[in-house]
């Protein structure tokens, strides 16, 4: 009995080194005297002593922090950009095989990629259309990731660092966007008001009982506004009268035309005889 012992602990020993138990998010790949014979998982694993070898993945999605990365823009300006990479593996056999390490191989692409795309483009497309910038990184990733079995699902800028001179200077043009907007919707409001007495004046012109509807207004508000003050009324025909000036001319009728030339008196035909006798004496001899 006490030989069975032994055998009893060695068959224990081979149990133990040789059964595995994998999780639902993970994959085991065997290799059995250094070829590798697939993935297995999840569940129960059972391995051979010595000459088989496990290696697990993880299938989850893992979130990397890219660091933040010294990036010239296209513009020539000067940032920091940071990011984070969601991805996961879909091929344990390629992830293993094709790469040492694909957990940092994915890291420095991404670092190298993320200052390739971000020095391409501009500052205001990185500002204005972070999205573009975003699935052109994630293409690309996805591209060079491919081979090794893993898959890039999405790629997010985190935070753009600028200088302290480009963001007094986009402060800047921020405020001279406003006050443009401001001096155009003031503008537009005056011309529509404009429009408006425009279109007031006229009505009142052609019915002057609105501009009588309008007094009668303003004094109801003047009156709800100060109850100390006494608001005398005064008919607006009244205060029309005064800027009416009558006229006295008669003016000329139709058929009675002034005559011009009897303004200037006719001369006299008649010449008066003198009366001096030898100035009539010089006359009778001629």
């Amino acid at each position: 009995m006490y030989t069975l012992i032994p055998i009893l602990a060695i068959v224990i020993f081979i149990l133990a080194t040789s059964l595995r138990v994998l999780n639902e998010y993970e994959r085991g790949v065997i290799f059995r005297l250094g070829r590798i014979i697939g993935a297995k998982g999840p569940g129960l694993i059972l391995l051979f002593p010595i000459i088989d070898r496990m290696t697990k993945l993880s299938m989850r999605t893992f979130a990397m922090d890219v660091p933040n990365q010294d990036v010239i823009t296209r513009d020539n300006v000067s940032i920091k950009v940071n990011a984070v990479v969601y991805f996961r593996v879909v091929d344990p056999i390629k992830a293993i095989l094709e790469v040492e390490d694909y957990m940092y191989a994915t890291s420095q692409i991404s670092q190298t990629t993320l200052r390739s795309v971000c020095g391409g483009v501009e500052l205001d497309e990185i500002l204005a259309h972070r999205d573009k910038v975003n699935e052109r990184v994630q293409g690309i990733l996805d591209q060079h990731a491919g081979p090794w079995g893993i898959k890039v699902a999405n790629v997010e800028l985190k935070y753009i660092d600028l200088p302290q001179e480009m963001q007094r200077a986009m402060a800047k043009q921020a405020e001279a966007e406003r006050e443009r907007r401001a001096k155009v919707i003031n503008a537009e409001g005056e011309y529509q008001a404009a429009t408006r007495l425009a279109q007031a004046a006229t009505i009142i012109a052609v019915r002057p009982e609105a501009l009588q509807l309008r007094y009668l207004q303003t004094m109801r508000e003047m009156a709800a506004e100060s109850h100390a003050a006494t608001i005398l009324p005064i008919p607006l025909d009244f205060i029309r009268s005064f800027f009416h000036v009558p006229t006295h001319a008669a003016a000329p009728q139709p058929d009675q035309t002034p005559d011009p030339a009897a303004q200037y008196p006719k001369p006299d035909s008649t010449v008066e005889a003198p009366s001096d006798p030898l100035q009539n004496q010089q006359l009778g001899d001629a």
